[in-house]
């Protein structure tokens, strides 16, 4: 069974946009922000791969590793500065970020 790549692309952008309303629509749990943001990273990871063998390249499936490396990246500083900031207010809803100096 053949699936086209309007299909694929069309999952991508869903994706993408669920990422996006869920962080313009969710402000007050950083956890949920975070997973907001990996879904976007996500659908550029999908579009990288689907172009990726559209073209039949490998430059994206190389730039999907950096994609992925960012991605951990950002996980690991995310959670360090949720744990921070839980310690420091016993919460993490964002209406408190203002209160951080620095």
């Amino acid at each position: 069974m053949f699936i086209s790549y309007i299909y694929c692309y069309f999952i991508s952008l869903n994706i993408l946009l669920v990422g996006i309303l869920g962080c313009f629509l969710v402000k007050r749990n950083l956890i949920l922000i975070l997973i907001c943001i990996e879904l976007m990273l996500i659908s550029v990871q999908l579009n990288f791969i689907i172009s990726s063998y559209n073209f039949n390249d490998l430059i994206g499936q190389i730039f999907n590793l950096f994609i992925l490396m960012v991605a951990a990246a950002e996980v690991a500083i995310g959670l360090a500065l949720l744990i921070i900031n839980y310690r420091l207010r016993g919460t993490i809803e964002t209406k408190f970020i203002y209160l951080a100096k620095g």
